[in-house]
Parts: structure tokens; C-alpha cells; sequence
């Protein structure tokens, strides 16, 4: 009778029985523990493999499936000899090639066995080629796989214990077979880039090699699709950070994005380099340079948002400088809570961020000072006109933090297990995959501005309720409020608030002045923000590149620098130590956008906007 999950057949052919029955009980595996269905793998004389190889994995699988371990007595060119590990148990099988085939046939096999099997958990078949072979697809769908989970899933799935080490090499040789190895990577990046210019044509991409052997150096990505972009429909703001990458030759992987109509990121550029350094940071913004001079004639005044460590700020001041260059709001209020620690002065701190005139700003300035003398030199440390919105001369259109920073851990954290071709295509499938769904989105928008936009013109056509509107003549109105009176004029798109300058999108006040003389306020949108602009920001594909295996045939040339792609590159000297890498705990949180403190306008009041103002008129 067959062990309890086990169906069992009848054969007239020579078959392999479970250890301690008779050659008269076939399997057909279905038991729990058995990954390997084995109902087209059932051992028979005259069975035939394509090769050696696949007879000796076939049965190290059924070995491992059925828990009893065999011997290997030969294995050449013409022959594999097999038996039971178990001394005086008589299964043994003879596979060889017979002449003028290709193939392998089972000449012989005593199929029966007499022991007991394997007792334990440990299978001397569980080596790191037949763990690499188990979890092939499941590393395959899923590169942060980890060792311990592959060892517990063997355990769960095979009912067979192998060591972290076993698993680590095995996902190490998984994902070389699936990736190649982080050496060929390095190999293949002139060929890559070549690619990425023929397949996406007007598209910048660059390998450079340092030093007498070849050592990776940098690498430089900028698809035409997002060139063309951020040229002509995004806002001139791009973001600047980087991340340290993890895998086996470390590196940092730098990013220039833009913000497009509905505020989403719009990676610009993408680079890796061996190290950050100040001479890296150079090169980007040089490259950077290169791409947006060679595409428009007339350069945009940008807005550059950074963390302006000191190789960024050089770099800027260097490549754009005329270029308006902010702090990060997140690093700026980090800074100020870890060095204070006073959650009042935070608050205070963050009505100061916001302030729209001067005159707001250093009174929010007087109370923190009030609390303590501490702040004055704080300020002189970072001063406001790099991140004040009153003294900011750069336009942000109410864009504040790094949102560049959450993309980039997301990319280490998905990616640092390839090879850095493969890392590189993860990315460009992302941005693919990103163009296509906003272009169809956008396609499917009916108005005139996006629906951020949008949401934010509506407040302020509610907010205008609230004002009194005096024309002064065509294009100037007074508007007034219990509080203040503000100027609009609608010819220049300004407001004495300041707010429509700063945020390109009509304030309250503004709404009022559209309104009273009859005007659509979306009209008065910056362009940028328009459903128009967002489809154009994304009509352009980012083209697909063919397999690695097609590279030759197509012929690759050159690389940006001018280099044959024949040129072999070597990985960085740098090396990740040996051990467990420490990791940086990043809170998602800590990554959103700070919220702002609403102000009453009409009883100055925090918590509350001035149309829920509850306070007497």
C-alpha cells in the first residue's frame, strides 16, 4: 500500500518504488511536501534525456521529492551510474549515450529499494545548483527574495533543510543565470547606451571608464521622450538628489526630475556613478547642461531644489548660474527641529516658511527669537533667501520638498540586486510604463487645467466670496477685506499677496477681480498647468530596446564619448565589505510633502481658512 499522498499505478515497465516498498508500487507524486510533479518524470528503461545534465538534475529532483540520497558510481561523455547512498540497497541506474544520438537512454534499472531513506531534514542533493533551480522563478518575479525566506519555502515546499549560506549562493547563481553577473553588466553598458540612441533617437547616454584597466566611472541616461517634456510643457523646476546604491560594487545613483501640470514627478535625467564626489557632481550638471543647451535656444531661468551640499551648490553655480538654487524644505526643517527641539517653535517656524510678504516673515521671526536667541544665529547659518517663500526669488509654484527622494530609496530598494544594465531597464520600463498611463489620462481630461489645478482655483473662487472688488480702472482692482486691501492686476497676473506670482495659479484675490469683470479665472493659469501642456509633457514614447542577445547583430559603433563599444569595462574599485550591510531605516512618512498651517485671514488665527471663520464680523 502507498504511503498516505501518493496515488499508485501499476506498470509492466521498470519503475522507481518509495523507499522500503516494491518495484510494484509506481508513483505519481501529489504529497505536500513534493514540488516536483513527477508524473512525466517517472523513471523507466529506455527513458531518454537531451542531455547529462538533465538526467542528473531529473534525479536529484526525484531524489530529493521521495527523501532517500544517491551515489554517483561514474559520470562521463557516454555514461551517468547511479545508486542508492545506502549500503546493501539495490536501486541503481545506468543512463547512457547510445551511438549516433545526441541523447541519453536508461539502459538499466533496478528500481527497488530495500532502506529506509533519508530520516532527517539535511538531503545531500540539496546543493546551491538545485536551490538556485528551485527558486529560479520565484527570484525571477521577485529580486528582493531573501535568503531566509528561500530557505524557510524549501523547508515548507520539499521538506528538505538547507543553510543561509546554501540559499544566498543559490539566489547569487539564480540571479546570475536570470541577470548575468555584475561583471558582465559592466561589460555590456557601451552597448546599452548605444541601444538607447538608436532605439530612442536624440536620446543622451554615456559610459565612462577611468584608469589603465578600464574601471566603471560614470554612466549618463536621458531619454528624448522626457527631454522634450520637460522642454516644453513642464515648469522650469528640477529636483536634484541622490542615493547610495547597495550591491556588490556600491555607487550612487544621481537624478535631475522635474514636477509636470498635475504635480507628479518627471524624471529628467538619470546617472551612476562610482562614488559621490564634487568632481561627479560636476560632470552631472555638465551633462545636464549639454542636454538642455543642445535643445532649446533659449534657456530657461530654472528653479533648482536641492539638499545644496557643497558639491551640488558648485555645481549649479558652475553650469547654471543664473539658476535659482533652494534648500529642500524637508532638510531645512530637519535641521531646525533636530537642532531646537521645541515643538512651539517648529509651528512658528513653519508660519514663517510660508509667510508670503517680508513684513509676515520677520515678524514670525521676532516671536521665535522671543523664545529663544538661538535662532539668529541659526539664520545666518542658513539663510532665508534659500528657502523663505517671502525672500525666495526663484518661482516654485508651491512646490517645497524633494519628492525625487522617496523615487530614488525605491529604486535602490528594487534594484540593488542587478547587475547594473538590468537596474538601468527597470528604471526605463518604470518611466515607459508612466508615460503611457498620463498621456492616456490626460488624453481622457476634458478641462482646461488639470485636476490639481483645478481644485485649487475652485478654493479660490470660494474664497472670493468673502471680498469686496473695486475697479480702479481696466486692468487694476482693490480688493477688499476686513483685515487688508490687496491689488490685483490682471494685465501683469500679479497680487500684491504675492500668491498668484509665487504659485502661477489665480489666489482669492485675484478670483474676485475675474469675476467682478466678467473672466474665467482658469484662463489665468500659468500655461504649465493647463490639460494641454500635461499631454504634451508626455506625447513623446520612451521606445522598448531589443534583448541583450540582439546587440551584435544590430551593430553598436560608438559610445557618447566617442569610445568602440568593444571596449571592455571592469567593474569600480570600490566593493562592498564583507557582512551584513547596515540599513538606513527611511520612514515614508518623513518622505510627504510637510503639511502646511492654514491661517485665518480674518482673525489670524491657526487651524482654519477665513471662509470657516467662525469669530464675529
Amino acid at each position: 500500500m502507498a504511503e498516505q499522498g501518493l496515488s499508485v499505478v501499476s506498470s509492466a515497465n521498470a519503475t522507481i518504488p518509495l523507499p522500503g516498498h516494491s518495484t510494484e508500487d509506481v508513483y505519481q507524486v501529489s504529497s505536500v511536501n513534493a514540488s516536483v510533479s513527477l508524473t512525466s518524470q517517472t523513471l523507466v528503461v529506455g527513458q531518454e534525456f537531451p542531455d547529462v545534465d538533465t538526467c542528473r538534475r531529473t534525479l536529484k529532483d526525484i531524489a530529493i521529492a521521495l527523501h532517500f540520497e544517491i551515489r554517483i558510481v561514474k559520470s562521463d561523455r557516454s555514461r551517468f551510474i547511479a545508486k542508492c547512498s545506502k549500503d546493501g540497497c539495490p536501486w541503481r541506474v545506468h543512463v547512457a549515450k547510445l551511438p549516433g544520438v545526441p541523447t541519453f537512454t536508461i539502459r538499466t534499472l533496478n528500481a527497488e529499494h530495500t532502506c529506509e531513506g533519508v530520516q532527517n531534514l539535511h538531503h545531500q542533493q540539496a546543493s546551491v545548483g538545485w536551490v538556485a533551480r528551485s527558486m529560479e522563478a520565484r527570484i525571477r518575479d521577485n529580486p528582493q527574495y531573501k535568503p531566509k525566506e528561500i530557505l524557510q519555502d524549501i523547508r515548507d515546499q520539499h521538506g528538505v533543510a538547507v543553510s543561509y549560506m546554501q540559499a544566498w549562493r543559490g539566489k547569487e547563481r539564480s540571479m546570475a543565470a536570470l541577470h548575468g553577473t555584475y561583471e558582465e553588466g559592466f561589460k555590456l553598458l557601451p552597448a546599452y547606451c548605444e541601444q538607447i540612441r538608436k532605439t530612442n533617437p536624440g536620446s543622451i547616454a554615456s559610459v565612462v571608464a577611468t584608469g589603465q584597466e578600464n574601471s566603471f566611472q560614470r554612466l549618463f541616461v536621458s531619454y528624448r521622450a522626457a527631454i522634450y517634456g520637460f522642454i516644453n510643457a513642464c515648469r522650469p523646476l528640477l529636483e536634484l538628489d541622490r542615493v547610495h546604491l547597495k550591491g556588490k560594487y556600491l555607487g550612487t545613483l544621481f537624478c535631475a526630475a522635474a514636477i509636470d501640470a498635475d504635480d507628479q514627478l518627471f524624471p529628467l535625467a538619470i546617472a551612476v556613478v562610482n562614488v559621490e564626489s564634487d568632481e561627479n557632481w560636476m560632470w552631472f550638471m555638465s551633462e545636464l547642461r549639454k542636454l538642455l543647451g543642445v535643445n532649446t535656444d533659449s534657456m530657461p531661468r530654472l528653479t533648482i531644489l536641492s539638499e545644496r551640499t557643497i558639491g551640488m551648490v558648485e555645481a549649479v553655480e558652475t553650469h547654471f548660474p543664473n539658476a535659482f538654487h533652494g534648500f529642500c524644505l524637508r532638510f531645512i526643517s530637519e535641521n531646525f527641529r533636530d537642532t531646537f527641539k521645541n515643538s512651539k517653535l517648529v509651528n512658528i517656524f513653519w508660519n514663517a516658511v510660508y509667510a508670503l510678504t517680508t513684513a509676515e516673515f520677520e515678524n514670525k521671526i521676532s516671536e521665535m527669537v522671543q523664545i529663544s536667541e538661538d535662532v539668529l544665529p541659526w539664520l545666518h547659518h542658513f539663510n532665508p533667501q534659500l528657502w523663505a517663500v517671502a525672500y525666495f526669488e526663484g518661482v516654485r509654484y508651491g512646490h517645497f520638498t524633494l519628492t525625487v527622494t522617496e523615487l530614488l530609496y525605491n529604486w535602490a530598494l528594487e534594484c540593488h540586486e542587478l547587475p547594473i544594465v538590468q537596474m538601468m531597464e527597470h528604471i526605463r520600463h518604470q518611466l515607459a510604463s508612466w508615460f503611457n498611463e498620463r498621456l492616456n489620462i490626460g488624453m481622457r481630461l476634458t478641462s482646461i487645467l488639470v485636476p490639481s489645478a483645478e481644485k485649487r482655483i475652485s478654493e479660490a473662487i470660494s474664497d472670493a466670496r468673502c471680498y469686496k472688488v473695486l475697479r480702479a480702472n481696466e486692468v487694476e482692482f482693490e480688493i477688499v477685506s476686513t483685515e487688508r486691501t490687496n491689488i490685483v492686476d490682471i494685465r501683469n497676473r500679479v497680487c500684491s499677496c504675492r500668491r498668484w506670482q509665487l504659485y502661477g495659479l489665480p489666489c482669492a484675490h485675484a478670483a474676485a477681480a475675474l469675476i467682478s469683470c466678467g473672466q474665467n479665472a482658469h484662463l489665468f493659469a500659468e500655461p504649465c498647468f493647463t490639460v494641454h501642456s500635461y499631454r504634451e509633457t508626455y506625447s513623446q514614447m520612451i521606445h522598448p530596446i531589443p534583448d541583450k542577445s540582439l546587440w551584435k547583430e544590430l551593430g553598436e559603433g560608438t559610445d557618447g564619448g566617442g569610445a568602440k563599444v568593444d571596449i571592455i569595462i571592469r567593474p569600480p574599485k570600490t566593493r562592498r565589505p564583507p557582512g551584513r550591510p547596515k540599513k538606513k531605516v527611511l520612514r515614508l512618512e518623513s518622505l510627504k510633502r510637510p503639511k502646511r498651517v492654514v491661517q485665518c485671514g480674518r482673525c489670524h488665527m491657526l487651524g482654519h481658512s477665513q471662509k470657516k471663520c467662525t469669530q464675529p464680523m
